[in-house]
């Protein structure tokens, strides 16, 4: 199965630090690892998780083995990164944050009683689109409970998802 995994610029994971073989012009090496669900296992995200998972880099991940779904996220014993996503770029990251922010804006306008007036914080850049997703995502849920909060994230994934040309 392919699915995807955020890095740090210099491959690492952004939880556990864990540096990644990385491909080059070929897949990188298998990584292999005990499953035990956000404990242990190679994880990933499908496209419609992409949203939770932001980081600076972006890759393809093939995954090997029993394959189980929980989540946001996908858990396998096996794993080697396939390509980097190049389109999560500078500019993919920048148009993601302004497209957060113009949602949190509508949203702020459609209930301001329950949202109160939005500005973007001043850190509002291509170096902080988790942050503009999640402010986006935290806007939804105070409107529409806990369903409009993952109707959102499903929304911000989509356009990731289409963006970036994935599967």
């Amino acid at each position: 199965m392919n699915a995807y995994k955020f890095l740090s610029a210099d491959g690492r994971g952004v939880l556990t630090g864990f540096a990644w073989p990385l491909p080059d012009g070929a897949p990188g090496e298998w990584v292999e690892a005990r499953v035990e669900l956000c404990r242990g296992g190679v994880h990933a995200c499908r496209p419609g998780d992409l949203s939770y998972w932001l980081a600076l880099v972006l890759y393809e991940i093939e995954l090997d083995g029993a394959v189980a779904a929980a989540g946001m996220k996908v858990v396998a014993p096996r794993g080697r990164l396939v390509r980097r996503i190049d389109a999560w770029n500078d500019e993919s990251r920048e148009e993601y944050s302004q497209m957060c922010i113009a949602r949190a804006g509508e949203l702020a306008a459609s209930a301001p009683d329950l949202v109160g007036p939005w500005a973007p914080p001043a850190a509002a850049s291509k170096r902080r689109p988790a942050l503009m997703g999640y402010i986006a995502a935290r806007m939804a849920e105070s409107i529409s409970g806990i369903d409009g909060y993952v109707a959102e994230r499903a929304r911000q994934s989509d356009w990731l998802a289409e963006r970036l040309d994935l599967a």
